[in-house]
């Protein structure tokens, strides 16, 4: 379908998807939810409506099954947005695989950005062999580059693993190990103002001082939120919509994608 106008050079739309788990198979499934379909779903509800977003960001959680198959199906299905899409890697991507096929147009791997007054940055929070996710030093040392080096006076970050508690035991064993390093750190900035995350199937949306914090429910399975052991939950697919303003305010509106 033909693309719409998004928004003028003084705000930037950005349309959060996470935690897709494809497959290799067009039949592949996540704890009873067939992952292609569902992230399917996810697109067309957005492509049927009437906002529309500058770039897309998808933090983490690619693919399922190691495969280069499933990566290139993420490539067909998001390649149909016609918008930049920028990833950062989750715990189940392997990093080889996700950069071959995330690496050109439209797609970028971990990169910064800049929209009018706004610098969007993907980081890196995964450990190899680990769920849980932290930054190390090289990767921390980074983030602080542009937040302070950057041209823009507002930055948003995104990455898989959530720096906050959730309030979930399970889960909140394997978010971000020094998230609240990490948020201290751009508390001291001048221009951080937001952080957004996946891996944890499921919304959240804080604020810590000046940073807002939004995570994402997964285009496919949700977990049972304030668990204390490992649940699912059967809420539907959802997708976020969020507007960057000039100003550094930000507006965001979370969709779920019912049948």
């Amino acid at each position: 379908m033909p693309a719409r106008a998004a928004t003028s050079n003084s705000s930037v739309r950005v349309l959060h998807l996470t935690d897709p788990h494809l497959f290799a198979s067009d039949a592949g499934e996540l704890r009873g939810v067939n992952t292609h379909r569902s992230l399917q779903r996810v697109l067309d509800h957005y492509q049927s409506g009437d906002w529309r977003a500058d770039i897309a960001i998808v933090s983490g959680d690619l693919v399922q099954d190691d495969s280069a198959q499933a990566y290139q199906r993420f490539r067909s299905l998001l390649g149909t947005l016609a918008l930049p899409v920028y990833c950062c890697p989750g715990n189940h991507d392997v990093r080889t695989l996700m950069q071959d096929a995330v690496s050109s147009e439209p797609f970028h791997y971990c990169a910064t950005h800049t929209h009018g007054n706004w610098t969007l940055a993907g980081i890196d929070s995964c450990m190899p062999g680990e769920a849980g996710g932290q930054l190390d030093d090289a990767e921390l040392q980074r983030v602080m580059d542009i937040v302070h080096n950057g041209s823009t006076p507002h930055a948003l970050l995104y990455l898989h693993h959530p720096p906050i508690e959730l309030g979930s035991r399970w889960l909140d064993s394997v978010g971000l190990a020094n998230g609240s390093q990490l948020l201290e750190q751009l508390q001291e900035t001048d221009t951080a103002r937001a952080v957004l995350f996946g891996h944890a199937h499921q919304a959240a949306d804080t604020k810590i001082g000046k940073l807002r914090i939004l995570g994402t429910p997964s285009t496919c399975r949700q977990f049972k939120p304030a668990s204390d052991d490992f649940a699912v939950d059967d809420k539907p697919p959802a997708y976020r919509q969020i507007t960057l303003h000039e100003d550094g305010n930000i507006d965001t509106r979370l969709v779920w994608v019912n049948e």
